[in-house]
């Protein structure tokens, strides 16, 4: 949302949240949505834009591969769908996660559910679709309600960044890349580290 307020060629920003962000900017809405599977009632609120950066997720950990199925494939399908129907020319970005199975045949439950995901997302008729697989991501300044553990991985992110530059990059270089993707396009609808790096630096 920060890079998406800064940057010049972007017009206006809507967030849909179940909380409010306090933040105050001219070019910031918000959409307040208590579930997300009833989101086709906000429908008037989420006409008339050029791209969607899906950045919703949870943690699989200590859940059954049902209920993870029903927080991240069914809920990003249902929103995907109200909001291809909605905007014809819309570039839709998922944030995935690195090591996301593709195949989705893996022994990894997580990955297997992001992995279908990101395959019949990309059957939806956007105008555009891309995934991206950020490993580990760097808090942007004037980012609130990070989790603690990201505090601490923040402070060890340059040792990462020297060690494995494959896994680690900055939230900033993720909107960058988002917001690249949808103004220039992108030969790969499936975004590696080492590509959304790329991407963001491209103009």
């Amino acid at each position: 949302m920060l890079t998406c307020l800064d940057h010049p060629q972007v017009e206006s920003v809507l967030t849909v949240n179940r909380r409010t962000n306090n933040r105050q900017h001219p070019k910031l809405r918000e959409c307040l949505v208590a579930d997300y599977f009833a989101i086709e009632d906000f429908s008037d609120q989420l006409k008339g834009f050029d791209a969607c950066f899906f950045c919703s997720g949870a943690s699989s950990v200590g859940m059954s591969e049902k209920d993870y199925t029903r927080v991240t494939y069914d809920l990003t399908m249902h929103f995907a769908r109200i909001v291809a129907g909605l905007n014809p020319g819309m570039i839709f970005t998922y944030v995935s996660g690195a090591m996301t199975d593709s195949t989705e045949k893996g022994k990894v439950m997580w990955a297997r559910v992001k992995g279908r995901t990101e395959n019949n997302l990309m059957k939806l008729p956007f105008k555009g679709e891309y995934n991206f697989r950020p490993g580990f991501m760097k808090a942007s300044k004037g980012m609130v309600n990070i989790k603690p553990v990201y505090r601490v991985m923040e402070f060890l992110y340059p040792v990462f960044r020297l060690l494995t530059p494959k896994f680690v990059c900055t939230v900033h270089e993720v909107g960058l890349a988002m917001i690249n993707c949808t103004l220039h396009g992108y030969p790969k609808k499936i975004l590696e580290v080492d590509d959304i790096k790329d991407a963001a630096s491209s103009s």
